[in-house]
């Protein structure tokens, strides 16, 4: 089981998917191979460090994280090998390079934040620009010479069959109110794993989030104290999805940008899924649209 995480910055990962890698860890041992792409450098993200020593900070503390959940980080370069400093815009440089990083692994399943269908959902821009940039290098995945230019070979007729994952939409924050889901994993038994690899981003949950007042996260003096932010913030996104209460949860959207999975390989794949018949029955009906 090889995993593939995608997203826009340090510390988001740990918010949507964390549970889920975790389970997977523990279910399957050697078997599971995690591994997050973070596809800017955060170095906009913080009020009083330099950009420079913020993007050094954070690219620490997801190493750090890392160590923790046993799955493995790398940093989204471009072809030029520059890390991107904001994922604002969608360039040929970030398709190429995300291009690479999914062909590079070879995932069988591919998480990413979702694309906002409602206009009146709020948004981080960076999140809906790696979000499209999946959904748009997703067919291009085993297309050997979509990026020549970008990546060259040696010889373009001697070409490597790449498999193309089935890939998920996370929840995400800034679209509350808009996000929906199609997959319920719990993830309570991990919640103390959750809380020690969110805990790592120092930076960020105790000096940039409490500064974004939508994040509704007031700084904390230690571990204790943050296991009590993060309970509530799990409870907040528990009332706006209508979950069970009193238990953590991750959730994710199944869509037809890569593989179409059937809906028996979904519930033989990912671990401690809360059952639910109307729900799946719905998610079956629209699988089997999808593969036609």
């Amino acid at each position: 089981m090889r995993v593939l995480h995608v997203h826009a910055h340090y510390d988001d990962f740990e918010f949507v998917a964390a549970g889920t890698f975790e389970h997977w860890r523990r279910q399957l041992g050697s078997e599971f191979q995690g591994r997050i792409v973070v596809c800017t450098d955060g170095r906009s993200g913080h009020q009083f460090r330099t950009r420079t020593e913020t993007a050094a900070l954070r690219r620490s503390e997801q190493e750090q994280s890392a160590a923790l959940g046993g799955y493995e980080f790398r940093q989204l370069l471009g072809p030029s090998g520059q890390a991107f400093g904001e994922a604002r815009t969608l360039t040929t440089d970030l398709l190429a390079a995300l291009w690479q990083a999914i062909r590079e692994f070879e995932p069988d399943y591919l998480f990413c934040p979702p694309l906002p269908s409602d206009p009146l959902a709020g948004v981080h821009p960076d999140h809906i620009t790696v979000a499209e940039a999946v959904r748009r290098v997703a067919y291009m995945i085993n297309v050997p010479h979509a990026f020549l230019e970008e990546y060259p070979v040696a010889d373009e007729t001697r070409s490597r069959g790449v498999k193309t994952p089935v890939i998920l939409n996370t929840y995400d924050g800034y679209m509350a109110g808009a996000n929906c889901y199609d997959l319920v994993v719990d993830v309570e038994e991990c919640f103390d794993v959750i809380a020690q690899e969110s805990w790592c981003h120092q930076s960020q949950i105790n000096e940039w989030l409490p500064w974004v007042a939508r994040h509704q996260i007031e700084p904390t003096a230690d571990l204790a104290a943050w296991k009590v932010k993060l309970r509530e913030r799990f409870e907040r996104q528990t009332r706006e999805l209508g979950l069970p209460a009193g238990r953590a949860h991750e959730v994710f959207t199944v869509t037809a940008w890569g593989v179409v999975p059937t809906l028996a390989q979904l519930s033989c794949d990912f671990p401690a899924l809360i059952a639910d018949t109307g729900r799946e029955r719905r998610l079956g009906e629209r699988l089997a649209r999808a593969a036609g």
